[in-house]
Formats: C-alpha cells, structure tokens, sequence
C-alpha cells in the first residue's frame, strides 16, 4: 500500500526532487516497480478519460433539455414561408447552429470509439484469462507403453518449454505448470521425461523444470540468450506445440513494450495458438529474445513475449555447478550462419512438450 501511495505522488508530481530522482533510479534497477508505475499510469489515465466523458454528456443532456422541441415543430413545421424568411435574416445564426450540431455529433462518435477501446482493454482481460484457461485444458491423450510410470489419467494443462542446458533444465512459462502436481515433458520424437519444478517466478510468467531422468541426454545448445534490445520491425520465429507436433510461427517486432505499454514484454505481429505458451522467441540469428506468453484475441496477430533481459534473473536461480552448458554461457549462436529451414531443423530437438497433471 505504501509503494501504491509513492507511485500516485510521482505521477501527480508531489515528490520533490530528489525523491523524485531516488524513485526514479528505483524503477530502472527493478523491473516490477516499473511495471507497476506504468499500470497505475493507465488506470489513472483511464479514470481522468472517463470523468471528461461523464462531464460532457451531462453538458450535453443539460442543453437538450433546455431545449422545447414541441413548440419549435409548432412554429417552424406548417409555415414553409416563414422557414424560407427565417434562413434568409438568419443565415450567420443557422450555420453557427448547424458547426455545434456537427461538432456534437463528431463528440459523440469520438465518446463511443473512446468507450469501445476500453471495452476492448476489459475483454482482453477476460481473453486473457481465456487463454490460459484453453491452454490449461489443451487435453493430449498419453500414449508411451515403454514407461510405466507415466500417469494414466489424461493430460489437464500443457504448453511448451525449451532447454537451456544440456543436462535438463527446461524453461517454461508459470502459468503452464501454475495448477499442476505432475509435470512431464515430451521431446519431437515422442519420448516422455518426468520432471521436477525448481523455479517459480509468477510476476514475470517464468519457470523452470528439470528433467529427472538418469538416461536423458541432449547436445549443447545451438542457440545462445540475447539480453540487448531488438529493432523494431526485426523478424523473429518462434516453435511451439499447439497440437501434438512442432509448429513454426513466422513474424515480426511490432513494439517495444506489451499490452497496456508493459515494458517487461514485447509485441509481435505473430499467430499463435493455446499451447504456445512458454516457446522460445527467436531472432534470424537464431538468439533467444524472449518467452512466448500471451496474445490479444481482438487485435489479429497481436502476441506477447516476456523479454530475454528478464530470463536471467531466472537462470541465476539455478546453483552453478549443477548446471552444464546453460544458455546464457554460450556467447554466440551456432546458428547465425544458417538459412531459416535449417536453423528450424536443429532448435526443434531442444523444444518440448509440456505435460501437466493433478
């Protein structure tokens, strides 16, 4: 409560300047301040909007009612004559009346669009939350008869992750695993592995799973952690497990920041689909970016991805000799010379399918 009071005072510039300045270093040293301020910064904003619309429609309703449109009819609908006399001594009068009746109906149709983009912010809100819900109800039927230990009841939430070691550590997103006691992956040849949870991280929508198989092995990485930014309109890919087999998604870097201005995120002009969630976000260089999470339903194409910068929190959780070959050691990608087909070819042995179950 006392961080929600600092934030309004900043916005409404009651700070003084210095603790101005001081909170000002504290949103670029903690990205979840940040994103706070900018979320309070759009409910303000959201407020203020509303209040203007309020206060014009009452203006509005105030002067209609002054208004006698009975005896108006009266005098002005059975005597043509006079109408044609009344235009001709009150030309200036008329047309300063007909601007104000333009004017408030271009109001009115500015109110509406305005009430219509905040609808728009709740139902994607809501899709949202429908989102998540058609990727925690994705059902996969299991289907591996060379292990035993592998849940017979069907498949509740699921997703994809991808390896940012070679000995196991899977990267996900929370909100994949959030209700699960049981987590498998799968790897594109259908080989199923049990795995443990080892980090948590629901502010920013980051896990990480562990493979506790003895008998899984996997390559070093070909694909290396990009923490710098990345150019607008920059293409970028991503592979995922919408269906029960690897898919490619093609586009591009719409903006710098997510839904609402979160800067924690990017904006991609990119199709996905529930079960993409938690994929890896590409560059043609073949350099993570960031971490498929989220899409607006009522803008085409309008995806989210969590920022790489924001992984390595993540990744600095893991103890560091427990851990060989971690993404953010290899310093150049493997890829960077590949044609797109090819690139594509070798990153999807290191992309799962994610399993949940309770």
């Amino acid at each position: 409560m006392e961080l929600e009071g600092i934030i309004e005072d900043y916005l409404n510039g009651k700070l003084t300047e210095a603790e101005a300045v001081a909170f000002e270093q504290l949103r670029l040293n903690d990205p979840t301040v940040d994103h706070k301020v900018v979320a309070h910064k759009v409910f303000l904003d959201s407020l203020k909007d509303y209040a203007s619309n309020l206060d014009l429609k009452n203006k509005m309703d105030y002067a209609h009612d002054q208004i006698d449109v009975d005896a108006l009819s009266r005098k002005l609908g059975p005597h043509p004559s006079f109408i044609v006399n009344m235009w001709r001594k009150n030309k200036s009068a008329i047309a300063v009346a007909a601007s104000f009746i333009l004017l408030t109906i271009v109001t009115i149709y500015s109110i509406q669009q305005t009430t219509e983009q905040t609808g728009s912010y709740k139902q994607m809100s809501a899709e949202l939350s429908k989102l998540k819900s058609s990727t925690n109800n994705l059902i996969r039927d299991v289907k591996s008869s060379q292990n035993s230990k592998v849940p017979v009841k069907p498949v509740k939430f699921g997703g994809t992750g991808f390896a940012i070691s070679s000995n196991g550590y899977i990267l996900t997103s929370y909100h994949v695993i959030e209700k699960s006691d049981t987590v498998y992956v799968q790897n594109n040849k259908g080989d199923l592995y049990k795995v443990d949870i080892t980090y948590k991280d629901p502010i920013n929508d980051i896990a990480i799973l562990k493979i506790i198989d003895k008998k899984f092995s996997l390559g070093s990485l070909p694909y290396s952690l990009k923490k710098g930014k990345v150019g607008l309109g920059e293409s970028v890919y991503t592979l995922g497990y919408p269906k029960d087999e690897v898919v490619l998604g093609i586009g591009y870097l719409s903006s710098q920041s997510g839904f609402n201005g979160d800067t924690l995120a990017y904006q991609l002009s990119l199709d996905v689909n529930p079960g993409n969630s938690g994929g890896p976000l590409l560059d043609n260089s073949g350099n993570v970016i960031g971490i498929i999470n989220a899409k607006e339903s009522y803008t085409d194409g309008a995806t989210f991805a969590v920022k790489a910068k924001f992984l390595q929190e993540a990744l600095s959780s893991i103890p560091q000799d427990s851990v060989v070959g971690r993404i953010s050691s290899v310093r150049k990608s493997k890829l960077s010379k590949l044609e797109p087909s090819k690139q594509v070819s070798k990153i999807q042995d290191y992309v799962f399918m994610i399993k949940g179950y309770n």
